[in-house]
């Protein structure tokens, strides 16, 4: 569908109307490549419709049978394609049975969707929940685990809680990853068939098995020091636009303590109290920077004690000089900083004027402000293990996801993560009403226009 939709931009920009006007031509002959792309899955749909009433007239324990035959099929070579009508049909009557809500035909094409590897478009509302059951029991009939991710820890376990009940009575196991668990509680949430949890829980996950030195289930070490997530099959991701697009590029970064000198802080910032501004050295308030002139640099090797900065084991000294003259001149503290009643150093944020406690500054410059300051100087952090949220995510075998805003999006989609965007039709017509925004210059007007 990205292809055909490449080729309606190429004749809009090359003819202009002409090709504006073929594609409109086109599109009124044959329907929109949405259109067209769910027209295809529509037999599938009709077909799952058909195997209702087979499954309607199983007792439970048939219901749950059909799992073990799927996984035998599989087995004999058979694929998730093959199985896709059937395995539908019986999750649709697992929800109908322990949830109480049946899958409607709308819900069965987002699941389609889902399961090709898209984006399924939903308007909020129309169940997503419940269209990832899905593809996630079709997809967990391989064994290889599939993982349903959600925006938050509530809604992780939220969202295990409400359809366990489903994925339980068709032979499933379920489980949610949770902020505050230890290994062990891990190492049980992933092994089993699907698991929901957030995208910082997977990602972390995977960051610290890889500093773990063994294996899933490699008895010859303990638990605590085998890793915990398994293989990166199937991911469903909730509010995808906000994962892959708002947050793709945001790292998730395990550090540790560097282990090093922290004197070494006390003893740059008594050089640097020593030094005089325009004189030994300049600031850039504008750059945020201060830097030591050539006089600074003599002055400063003088008062280290040693004969050069640029010979080996000497070279940190100017960088640490440079810190120590930021604490002193650029950061301010109670504008900047505060300094608690616990003696340590807390970034105050520079747009909301909200204390950050946990947050410190990189590269030591927290160090050199704690040195000013005159508190415990905590060793400064190193990074172990870093992933952006969009490198992880390609890591997977296969992604999907569900948004009720994607198709402003579709084109980055494509772009970074070659998922197509299909916009899936509301079970009832739309009878609500969308009118263009309204902006007003005053608070008083826009409450008058609301009253």
């Amino acid at each position: 569908m990205e292809v055909l939709e490449q080729v309606w931009e190429t004749l809009g920009d090359v003819f202009g109307g002409l090709g504006r006007a073929v594609e409109r031509g086109l599109t009124s002959l044959f329907g929109s490549a949405n259109a067209r792309y769910l027209r295809r899955l529509q037999p599938k749909v009709e077909a799952i419709n058909a195997r209702e009433p087979y499954c309607q007239q199983l007792t439970d324990a048939e219901l749950r049978a059909e799992t073990d035959k799927f996984r035998k099929r599989l087995a004999a070579g058979e694929t998730l394609d093959d199985l896709l009508i059937e395995a539908f049909a019986v999750c649709r009557e697992a929800g109908r049975r322990r949830l109480g809500m049946r899958h409607f035909d709308v819900q069965l094409l987002g699941g389609m969707v889902l399961h090709s590897g898209a984006i399924a478009e939903m308007v909020t509302g129309e169940g997503k929940t419940l269209v990832a059951t899905l593809p996630a029991y079709l997809n967990a009939l391989e064994g290889k685990g599939v993982h349903v991710v959600t925006v938050n820890d509530y809604l992780a376990r939220r969202d295990m809680e409400w359809m366990g009940p489903l994925y339980m009575a068709l032979g499933l196991t379920v489980g949610a990853i949770q902020h505050d668990m230890g290994t062990r509680e891990r190492q049980r949430a992933y092994s089993c068939d699907i698991t929901y949890g957030t995208n910082n829980e997977f990602g972390f996950d995977y960051l610290r098995d890889n500093m773990r030195p063994a294996a899933r289930g490699d008895n010859r070490y303990p638990p605590e020091l085998q890793q915990v997530q398994g293989p990166l099959n199937y991911a469903i991701i909730d509010e995808v636009d906000n994962i892959l697009i708002d947050e793709a590029r945001t790292p998730l970064i395990i550090s540790g303590p560097a282990h090093d000198d922290v004197s070494r802080y006390r003893r740059a910032d008594q050089i640097a109290r020593q030094l005089r501004r325009d004189v030994h050295f300049v600031v850039n308030e504008k750059e945020h920077t201060c830097n030591l002139t050539e006089e600074g640099v003599r002055r400063a090797e003088e008062l280290a004690g040693v004969e050069s900065f640029y010979t080996a084991g000497n070279m940190e000294w100017p960088h640490l000089i440079d810190n120590a003259l930021k604490a002193h001149h650029l950061y301010k503290r109670d504008v900047h900083y505060i300094v608690n009643d616990q003696g340590e150093v807390v970034i105050v944020d520079e747009f909301t004027g909200r204390l950050m406690p946990g947050r410190n500054w990189s590269d030591g410059l927290h160090q050199a402000v704690e040195a000013k300051e005159g508190v415990r100087i905590k060793e400064e952090y190193q990074t172990l293990a870093t992933i952006t949220l969009q490198n992880f995510f390609k890591l997977y075998k296969k992604i999907c996801g569900m948004t009720g805003t994607a198709m402003t999006e579709a084109n980055e989609f494509w772009k970074i993560y070659k998922l197509d965007v299909i916009a899936i039709p509301t079970n009832k017509p739309l009878i609500r009403i969308n009118y263009p925004d309204v902006v007003y210059r005053t608070e008083r007007e826009k409450f008058n226009a609301i009253a």
